[in-house]
């Protein structure tokens, strides 16, 4: 790619908004600068022959007159003949020039020579030093020298308030084509903003099916699509809410059958299956659920004491959890699904390194950060985001034998992104992981 056209798309608005306001803007004052100048020409030209006739009628009967004159009454009558572009000299005049070059010059002198006529040879000649000036030559009937001393062709001047009628104009063409731009990008801009509010649970705002055609044909394409989904997701909760209890039930009844079971060592180990199975079932539908969304509402809540409270539990618990740091304010953000994800992330750090430490800070923008930091083996940067996928465990890393569903990184996946948070996993200096969860800043 050139140079020129780097710098061409470098400065070449983003939206398509300023981009066809700029096209149509600058086509249409393009468009209105050529008229304007076309006019001023045609202007000009009609001018020009306008002006021409009367100075051939006006030259033509003033040198009639002037012969008729007796000569001693000819200088009386030359300053009431004269013109504001044109006067006569009663005289050889000057006669050192060339001829016309320019040519309005030159139109003019033939003008003023068709309108005269053969019965009074004539010659032109340019006056140097002026612009436009030039000197028609020639003698009466009685031989006396007559000149013609035509001065510079001046324009009719524009009028003053002609500028500001161009500036209004130019200024109503941007205006119309903002608003005109404005109607057509503002349905693309709601069904992105539609879009981009469709979260998990699928209650975003319906867009209105009115405007033009094509505008309600889209609004409504994008509602079906909204309803189809939220159907689909609707059947796979119930699907699994079906499934699941049809699973407690047979479980119930193996663990019962487990108890009375005389071989303790074989009980113990189908006791811990049923358990695993049991777990399985129970995060599986919590998976599914905060796939569908999540229905606690956001409210402002004492983030400080939601996670100090979350640490004594795990204390009262006999686990090593610390906290530092404090957030300093409250923030908008629904309870249980915070304290969820925390704990998940909390969880995993105790299972995989036998501690976890807690940091909370606010950032300069005030977005709150929630880092649970372990010193475990830690996760290959290759698969830093593929363990967030359900049921993804990496056995080379993590040990299988501590258990596990591997729901719960996706999980407190799901509930960050229903919060409209960030969570992501880093590479701890020293070893170790830190999870970090970024609240976006209370309003």
């Amino acid at each position: 790619m050139s140079t020129a056209s780097s710098a061409f798309l470098l400065h070449w608005p983003r939206t398509l908004f300023a981009r066809l306001a700029l096209i149509l803007v600058v086509g249409l004052a393009l468009a209105q600068t050529f008229s304007f100048l076309l006019t001023m020409h045609e202007r000009d030209e009609s001018m020009t022959h306008v002006m021409m006739g009367y100075v051939e009628r006006e030259v033509a009967s003033s040198v009639a007159l002037l012969d008729h004159l007796p000569p001693d009454e000819r200088a009386q009558w030359v300053p009431r003949l004269a013109r504001r572009s044109y006067e006569f000299i009663l005289g050889p005049g000057d006669q050192t020039g060339a001829a016309p070059d320019a040519a309005l010059s030159e139109r003019f002198a033939r003008s003023i020579g068709d309108g005269i006529g053969k019965r009074y040879p004539m010659t032109v000649n340019a006056v140097p030093g002026d612009r436009e000036r030039f000197q028609v030559h020639l003698k009466l009937s009685d031989g006396s020298p007559l000149t013609i001393d035509m001065g510079p062709m001046v324009g009719m001047p524009l009028s003053s308030w002609l500028p500001f009628v161009l500036v209004l104009q130019l200024i109503v063409l941007g205006a119309c084509c903002w608003l005109a731009v404005r109607l057509a990008t503002g349905p693309l801009k709601r069904l992105a903003n539609a879009a981009d509010t469709l979260g998990p649970d699928l209650k975003a705002e319906r867009l209105p099916e009115s405007g033009p055609e094509e505008v309600a044909r889209a609004a409504k394409a994008f509602n079906a699509m909204q309803d189809r989904v939220s159907m689909y997701m609707a059947q796979r909760m119930q699907i699994l809410a079906a499934i699941t209890h049809d699973l407690q039930t047979p479980i119930t009844r193996m663990r019962l059958r487990v108890d009375v079971m005389d071989d303790e060592s074989t009980g113990t180990k189908l006791q811990q299956d049923l358990k695993e199975m049991e777990s399985l079932v129970k995060e599986g539908v919590t998976y599914a659920r905060t796939l569908h969304g999540t229905n606690e509402a956001p409210r402002r809540i004492d983030a400080d004491a939601l996670i100090e409270s979350i640490v004594d539990d795990y204390l009262d618990a006999g686990q090593s959890v610390t906290l530092t740091g404090s957030i300093g304010g409250a923030l908008m953000a629904p309870p249980q699904a915070l304290k969820r994800i925390v704990g998940n992330l909390a969880d995993n750090a105790i299972k995989y390194a036998g501690a976890a430490e807690i940091e909370v800070a606010t950032r300069a923008d005030g977005r709150a950060v929630i880092a649970v930091l372990d010193r475990g083996p830690g996760i290959p940067d290759e698969s830093l985001e593929a363990v967030f996928e359900p049921f993804v465990r990496l056995e080379g890393s993590r040990n299988r034998q501590t258990g596990g569903t591997g729901l719960g990184l996706a999980i407190a996946r799901q509930l960050t992104l229903a919060m409209d948070a960030s969570l992501t996993l880093h590479q701890r200096e020293g070893g170790g992981l830190e999870a970090r969860l970024v609240l976006k800043k209370p309003d």
